[in-house]
């Protein structure tokens, strides 16, 4: 839903093309298992409802954006040098990026530094607060992973500004092609079908499957992959979702690389009129056991007015369900460090507005409209 707002502000059309040649399409993309009629597809298709997309639109909640300053906290250069204790480290810098820290790996994760999620600086969703820390503060990683080529994931004021670091740039299938537009060498660059992976330092950086899409404008739609991963280290292994909404594959991500010492899960930006595009707080969580997490850090939610829902009615169905079924969660101030094999203290940092439940707008995926028959396991 959201590169349809970007295809309405400027259709960009941009085709993905191949890194050393300039072929309109790659080679390893046509060769992927996900490639089918010119195009990527999930294998279960995903379903949209266009009319309720509108209605939803008019009928936004009043409390979808902040109305007064969120309570983050600005990390240090030296707070995030610093070797965490347990050799794991997350630090939500807000909605998808998280500067994470595994088994002496630094990984930063679809980095967001603009102000507006857009092909433009003049429109699209604005961020609820700015940068908690400068780029040229932040310490550089080994490793920047990319989840899809969606303005809220893949941003071009961000990424153009890292073209001279050190770094390692994992991205899906097909991604790779516009960072080197956007300067960064592609001697940097590694693109990765699903299960494919790549070593950094002792730590394995797995693209897995998700359900999703891509594109950034009317002529690209679906023509570059998206992906989650999963950092595996010697000691500790971390989910990161991206995108997605609820599929049976989690279950084989858990099965082949779990159990996870932290998931961290896109739990907001949720309508029923797209019910496969995302997965929402209760399926965030019912993920999370599939996965065979043990700590879950919701992600996707409190920066960009992304959808109709109230800005913490994510956070707050997290809870009910991770309640329910007994699953950890942490649930750090924007900004905030967490180790989770020494999680803080719960502190409710986001004000108590009126939200809508589970009940009266929920939210299930499914299969060309049917429903999806996925049955979750406990944490």
């Amino acid at each position: 839903m959201k590169s349809l707002f970007a295809a309405g502000v400027l259709a960009l059309g941009w085709w993905a093309f191949d890194l050393a040649s300039g072929d309109p399409r790659s080679p390893r993309m046509e060769h992927s298992p996900q490639w089918r009629d010119g195009r990527f597809r999930n294998p279960q298709p995903m379903w949209n409802d266009t009319w309720g997309a509108l209605m939803a639109i008019r009928k936004r909640d009043p409390n979808s954006r902040p109305t007064g300053p969120v309570p983050a906290v600005q990390p240090t250069r030296a707070g995030l040098e610093a070797p965490p204790a347990s050799g794991l480290r997350a630090t939500w810098l807000g909605h998808s990026t998280v500067y994470l820290e595994v088994d002496g790996v630094r990984i930063l994760t679809d980095p967001m530094w603009s102000d507006r999620a857009s092909p433009v600086s003049w429109a699209g969703p604005r961020r609820f607060y700015a940068p908690l820390i400068s780029l040229e503060d932040l310490p550089r990683p080994q490793v920047v992973a990319i989840s899809h080529n969606h303005y809220d994931h893949l941003d071009e004021g961000t990424l153009s500004r890292m073209k001279d670091w050190d770094a390692r740039f994992i991205v899906p299938l097909g991604v790779g092609a516009r960072l080197v537009r956007w300067g960064i060498p592609v001697a940097r660059i590694t693109e990765l079908d699903w299960w494919q992976s790549f070593r950094v330092g002792e730590v394995d950086v797995v693209s897995t499957p998700s359900r999703h899409a891509s594109g950034r404008g009317l002529l690209d739609k679906d023509r570059t992959l998206w992906t989650s991963y999963a950092f595996v280290g010697p000691r500790h292994r971390v989910y990161f979702s991206g995108d997605t909404g609820m599929f049976p594959g989690f279950r084989e991500i858990g099965a082949r690389l779990g159990p996870f010492d932290l998931t961290m899960i896109e739990s907001g930006a949720y309508n029923r009129a797209w019910p496969d595009w995302h997965l929402g707080p209760e399926q965030a969580v019912e993920a999370h056991g599939m996965l065979r997490g043990r700590t879950l850090l919701p992600i996707h939610w409190g920066l960009f007015d992304l959808a109709a829902h109230a800005w913490t009615e994510p956070v707050e169905r997290v809870l009910i369900a991770a309640k329910a079924a007994g699953a950890t969660v942490v649930v750090p101030r924007p900004g905030q460090s967490v180790e989770p094999e020494a999680p803080p203290s719960f502190q409710r940092w986001w004000p108590d507005l009126p939200w809508h439940t589970a009940a009266e707008a929920p939210i299930r995926a499914t299969s060309n409209g049917q429903p999806l028959a996925v049955q979750g396991s406990a944490p």
